[in-house]
């Protein structure tokens, strides 16, 4: 007999039944949301299986009671029927005949198949009235007990048996073609013919269940929620709808206990790839959850939950056992029995295991435990503890969400933090209840809005390491302040590249660069490098240029195109050519990326920031002035005739404090490029020709080969003494001095500045600018403070990070 294909299963839990305005609105929903051919799953209405195992509680110790909680289900039951049966005779007489039928079993000595038997009938109730009221509505629908079908043996979790329930499912499939079937949750038939219950959410299990059964692979859970929030939107009114949730993480939001989903439910829909969508019955239109089987996702967590009735049982394994092959024949004995734990935590010091579990079950697991043959030492329970956890693929790697998590914790009373193998959860089990003010708290400190941004750092020497360094130490303020997920992942040098969009940090050690760089680092294909950034999962990418190359600055444009923001050290691209450097402004403007480049003059000293602000304010810059190269001002302020210059310029090379190639800051290329910058800045478009750079290098020297212009050098000496000799003649001090001149020609020199002029008086170590504008003219704005060095522009650098995070 050929199976009917049918589309979805729709099941309805009691809340969405708890009045006859409720069971109209699922009427309603079944009518717009569900074809013809859908089965649907139905639930006790309201509260009547509770009441219905208070009947068979009291049926057996207070017949008085258990009369006047069997009159309350018939009132409860038979108001219903005849609020929305026009023609109620047959539901009302099935329904009397089950009451005098289950009336006779509890005559009878206690079993477990009489209790089943009496409180899976709350399902039969139910669906036998909405299939009722459904016909009436005009909506073809047929009663079916899935006892009719469903096979399951009676144990502590029952299991449905899928092959025979699936061959006796098929022929009920095929009976109506046309029809919605109407089918019991909760209950089943073993093999005796004895009714057996699937447990507490046997309803989902059921639906799921069915679902596998007849090969349809779409299921919608209607209930009064619409479907997994960030947090129990009970206690936390800012909790949000998720969309989409990951299969994994739904089952272990339902193993820790939350009450929206159970893991047993979920077996199906793994087993058969089924397609679980959750809904309110109560807003219809108010969004849903699609629970789906993907595996890719960001590393964060995603839902809080808590559990107030919990405890946990401690074992002592003995000291007789190998504990590796004890806790392996154990937690096989837990896997068989359906006992594992909600959350466990093992001491191998102590050889103690905790168990934690729902106080629903703990008592009877208890008792279990203490009949299994493995354990012969201490054996002991605890109550009144409480389980709080964040939920989501990767939340154990996810850096800042785990801190927050801790910090919030601090001030609560903490038995232990465990994180779950898989990475998808992080529970600490607490002495006291988690509390409303809690739970709202852990919540809004963890899924407040944030961005997560990837930092890309180009270059790696000493700036470049001393700048991860601060930011390691800066990392939490800057995201506590911007509520950014900050992720360093890419160290790349001009042979080598380390990547990994999983972060870095966690994985250099302070002061061991190298190796670690050596052994991690790939070969660099800048084709490749370009695609692995473009792919990258963040919100924002940032790239921190540490190094002096003009290849690196060339792809500024390219770093605008994909969207990716620029800080730079790197002096080259900002006194590119102006056709350029207007090509790379352009298409950071077109793309809305940003770039950033403070560092590039005056080491920590934000001098472009503030020409920059002041111009925007609408002021004019009218003039620029100062030292901007501290290499010079240190080699001339040092010069006092008695050790030739060329000394002393290689000792500041040997030192570090000139350029890679010293004839950049002699020729006066390295503040050209300053004065480029600041100018540009400052609104114009200057180009190099404007400038006049007068450089006390020969030309045939700046050709050479690095090591003989140091063996030429001292070719110079004579006419820095003769320069030297001019300034104390004239009562003066020579500096290399740079002017911007808005309304004249620019230049770059050496100059004797008189005594009181502040240029001058600069320390080495120092940079000294002053601002003449509008608001400026007659009293410049100086700027004066310390010069460029490893930690003064790796702070410039950080300092720039802080600015883009404002802008973004």
């Amino acid at each position: 007999m050929q199976m009917v294909s049918r589309y979805q299963v729709h099941k309805f839990g009691g809340s969405s039944l708890a009045n006859a305005d409720c069971i109209r609105g699922v009427a309603s929903i079944i009518r717009n949301f569900s074809k013809e051919t859908d089965i649907i799953v139905i639930s006790a209405i309201g509260k009547t299986t509770n009441l219905l195992i208070e009947w068979v509680e009291a049926s057996h110790t207070d017949t008085v009671s258990a009369n006047r909680i069997l009159q309350n289900l018939r009132h409860q039951y038979l108001s219903l029927v005849n609020a929305l049966l026009n023609d109620p005779e047959d539901v009302v007489q099935s329904f009397t005949d089950d009451v005098f039928y289950l009336s006779a079993l509890l005559d009878k000595p206690f079993s477990e198949a009489i209790y089943a038997e009496v409180v899976g009938h709350g399902e039969i109730w139910a669906t036998r009235l909405i299939a009722a009221y459904l016909n009436q509505q005009g909506i073809s629908a047929v009663f079916v007990d899935a006892r009719d079908f469903m096979i399951a043996e009676r144990t502590v979790l029952p299991k449905v048996r899928v092959a025979p329930s699936k061959r006796r499912l098929q022929p009920i499939l095929s009976a109506y073609p046309d029809k919605r079937l109407i089918i019991t949750g909760f209950i089943s038939r073993n093999s005796e013919g004895e009714t057996v219950l699937l447990g507490r959410n046997g309803s989902d299990y059921s639906a799921t269940q069915i679902a596998g059964l007849a090969d349809i692979h779409h299921v919608t859970i209607w209930s009064d929620v619409a479907g997994i929030y960030s947090a129990d939107p009970r206690y936390v009114k800012n909790a949000t709808l998720l969309p989409l949730v990951r299969l994994d993480e739904a089952n272990e939001l339902a193993r820790l206990g939350a009450p929206v989903l159970h893991s047993r439910t979920l077996e199906p829909v793994k087993e058969f790839q089924l397609k679980l969508q959750l809904h309110s019955s109560l807003k219809p239109n108010d969004g849903t959850t699609r629970v789906e089987h993907i595996y890719s996702s960001s590393a964060q967590g995603k839902i809080v939950t808590f559990h107030n009735q919990i405890g946990w049982i401690e074992l002592i394994i003995p000291q007789n056992q190998l504990l590796h092959s004890w806790l392996q024949r154990f937690h096989s004995w837990l896997q068989e029995h359906q006992l594992e734990a909600l959350v466990e935590q093992f001491v191998e010091s102590t050889r103690t295991l905790r168990l934690v579990y729902t106080n629903e079950y703990i008592d009877t697991v208890f008792m279990q435990f203490k009949q299994l043959p493995l354990i012969t030492d201490s054996i002991s329970i605890r109550y009144d503890l409480a389980l709080l956890g964040i939920v989501g693929a990767g939340v154990c790697q996810n850096s800042l969400q785990m801190l927050r998590f801790s910090q919030m914790l601090k001030t609560q009373p903490v038995e232990f933090i465990c994180q779950s193998d898989s990475n998808i959860s992080v529970v600490a089990i607490l002495r006291q209840a988690v509390s409303r003010e809690l739970l709202r708290n852990v919540h809004d400190d963890l899924f407040r809005a944030h961005k997560t941004v990837g930092l890309v750092v180009l270059g790696k020497g000493e700036v470049a390491k001393t700048w991860v360094n601060l930011f390691r130490q800066e990392q939490e303020k800057i995201a506590a302040r911007s509520h950014f997920d900050f992720s360093l992942i890419g160290i790349i040098s001009s042979q080598k590249a380390w990547l990994d969009y999983q972060g870095l940090l966690p994985h250099i050690k302070e002061n061991h660069w190298d190796n670690q760089f050596a052994q991690h680092g790939r070969e660099l294909v800048s084709e490749e490098l370009l695609q692995w950034l473009s792919l990258h999962p963040f919100d924002e990418l940032i790239i921190l240029d540490f190094t002096n190359s003009d290849e690196v600055a060339a792809h500024y444009a390219d770093y605008a195109k994909y969207g990716f923001h620029v800080i730079s050290a790197n002096k080259r691209a900002a006194a590119f050519d102006l056709d350029t450097y207007h090509q790379i402004e352009a298409a950071f403007l077109q793309s809305g990326s940003h770039w950033l480049y403070n560092a590039t003059v005056g080491g920590g000293l934000p001098i472009n920031n503030i020409v920059h602000d002041l111009v925007e304010s609408g002021d004019t810059i009218l003039s620029i002035e100062g030292t901007f190269s501290s290499t010079l001002a240190w080699l001339f302020y040092q010069y006092d005739g008695t050790t030739p210059f060329s000394m002393l310029l290689e000792q500041a090379w040997q030192q570090g404090m000139t350029e890679r190639d010293p004839r950049e800051d002699l020729c006066g290329l390295d503040a050209l490029r300053k004065l480029l910058i600041v100018a540009r800045t400052a609104g114009y478009d200057l180009d190099r020709s404007a400038i006049k750079v007068d450089s006390f290098l020969p030309q045939s020297m700046l050709t050479l080969p690095l090591t003989e212009f140091f063996e030429q050098l001292h070719e110079i000496d004579p006419l820095i003494q003769e320069y030297y000799h001019d300034a104390k003649e004239e009562n003066g001090t020579l500096r290399y001095v740079v002017r911007f001149l808005a309304n004249g020609q620019s230049k770059i020199g050496l100059e004797i500045c008189g005594q009181d002029d502040p240029i001058s008086r600069v320390l080495p170590g120092e940079n000294l600018f002053l601002i003449k504008s509008l608001w400026y003219r007659d009293n410049p704005l100086v700027i004066h403070g310390p010069s460029a060095g490893v930690k003064m522009t790796a702070g410039a650098i950080q300092a720039d990070l802080n600015r883009l995070v404002k802008l973004l």
